[in-house]
């Protein structure tokens, strides 16, 4: 195998959580210009999922995530490259990234039967047409199944990745409306300070506050 192979992994890390910054942003915020905003949301998560999965696989090896790879009479030089990869070979399909991501690191994707839904959710909106009713919504895969992910892999919060100009304070006001349970990141402490907090119940509230301190908050319950 080539040399240049040996960093695909942290390529793909890259550019998965690129696009989950992407999806947060349109998954808690709004477009009145784009009458598909939302479904852009589920394109942008389901495809940050399937890219961190498949580079928490290659970093054990890259050539993990293929099903079909070059034979030698394939290949011009006399290593296994990235041009022959991108030309002939074949990576796993989303729908196969659970049982290979086990097999191969011995991790287990979190909530794993949203992560195959949402994964046909996708498929449908990007092959066919809106489904009218979408059945999962972006933020809770997003919250349980690639924050926890995340967070096992590589020590990662999801609330970290959001393409809004005002790192947390929106993020954490729209999460919580909506009473969503996510890891709190150590670096997001700061910020709560200016999160106009609007809970809905006692429990989640005091969930969230316990979470809160474990990151290193100090204070009144918020």
């Amino acid at each position: 195998m080539h040399p240049e192979l040996n960093d695909v992994h942290i390529n793909m890390k890259s550019l998965g959580l690129g696009a989950l910054a992407h999806a947060n942003w349109h998954a808690n915020f709004h477009s009145y210009e784009n009458d598909k905003w939302y479904e852009l949301s589920v394109l942008q998560a389901a495809h940050a999922a399937e890219i961190l999965v498949k580079a928490r696989i290659a970093q054990e090896h890259p050539l993990l995530i293929f099903e079909q790879i070059p034979r030698s009479t394939q290949v011009d030089g006399s290593k296994l490259d990235f041009k022959a990869l991108v030309q002939k070979a074949k990576t796993i399909q989303y729908s196969d990234l659970p049982e290979r991501l086990w097999a191969t690191t011995g991790i287990k994707i979190p909530n794993v039967g949203l992560f195959k839904s949402f994964g046909a959710l996708r498929n449908s909106i990007q092959h066919f047409a809106s489904p009218g009713s979408f059945g999962c919504g972006t933020i809770g895969f997003i919250y349980d199944v690639i924050d926890p992910f995340i967070n096992e892999c590589w020590g990662l919060y999801a609330i970290d990745y959001c393409e809004d100009h005002e790192p947390y304070t929106y993020l954490i006001e729209n999460l919580v409306r909506n009473d969503t349970k996510f890891l709190v990141s150590p670096d997001c402490i700061g910020s709560l300070k200016h999160v106009d907090f609007v809970w809905s119940s006692s429990s989640y509230r005091a969930e969230m506050n316990k979470s809160f301190r474990l990151a290193g908050y100090v204070g009144n319950d918020l």
